[in-house]
């Protein structure tokens, strides 16, 4: 394309704000951002802007909120920002008629090396599990989680004594770097998708990175004193 294309942003966490940042940064026309809806927090319980729907208020970009992604009415309103392409990073599952929308696809970062670590919760368990290297994925979005084609990686080191706060914002910033990359190379025609499937042997153990919740946080003091260190940097 001549002109850069016209990019919808969905996110919500600071991790999607990186990304979201390198974009306007790099001059891309982000024309509308997709993110949760305000929710309570803090002992008054009032609404909390996402981090995503912050930046787009101070940048100036439209915002939209729907509860229900499906909602005739928010596609409508998506329609009529004519995407060209969509970026997802930290949101939930995207219907068809959503992801299938822009011509030029719809695209997820993903903070794994897929097809490892599928899931909402890469990074914790990852460290959780003492591995000594992850990295970053995009790749396109399909019918299921976390399993279309993957468009670019970048491999990432992790420190045996790194908690998944530091691994965290290090991938943080090495997913924006990829995502510019992945839109540069997306408009240019140069994309050599590669199938997961071809990635997966049955020689391959598929380590999955299922979310997190308060029961899965109780620390095992029967583990091995290093599965004990790394359960706890997971979790920090």
């Amino acid at each position: 394309m001549d002109v850069s294309p016209r990019i919808v942003f969905f996110g919500t966490p600071e991790f999607a704000v990186a990304s979201l940042d390198r974009l306007c940064q790099s001059k891309f026309n982000v024309v509308a951002v997709v993110t949760a809806t305000d929710k309570p927090a803090g002992r008054g319980l009032l609404a909390k802007a996402s981090p995503v729907k912050e930046y787009g208020v101070v940048h100036g970009i439209p915002v939209l909120q729907p509860p229900n992604l499906k909602d005739p009415l928010f596609l409508e309103q998506l329609r009529s920002f004519n995407p060209d392409l969509q970026i997802v990073i930290a949101f939930r599952m995207m219907p068809r008629q959503v992801w299938e929308l822009p011509p030029m696809g719809t695209f997820n970062l993903h903070a794994s090396l897929l097809p490892q670590y599928r899931g909402a919760a890469p990074i914790n368990w990852a460290v959780i599990n003492g591995e000594k290297k992850t990295g970053v994925t995009t790749f396109f979005l399909n019918d299921q989680i976390d399993t279309g084609r993957i468009i670019l990686q970048e491999e990432v080191a992790v420190d045996p004594f790194e908690t998944a706060g530091e691994l965290y914002t290090r991938l943080m910033h090495t997913g924006a770097d990829v995502v510019i990359n992945t839109v540069e190379r997306i408009v240019a025609g140069n994309v050599k998708e590669i199938y997961q499937e071809a990635l997966i042997s049955d020689a391959l153990e598929l380590k999955q990175a299922p979310k997190i919740f308060k029961e899965d946080c109780q620390i095992d003091w029967h583990q091995d004193v290093w599965k004990v260190h790394d359960f706890i940097r997971g979790m920090s």
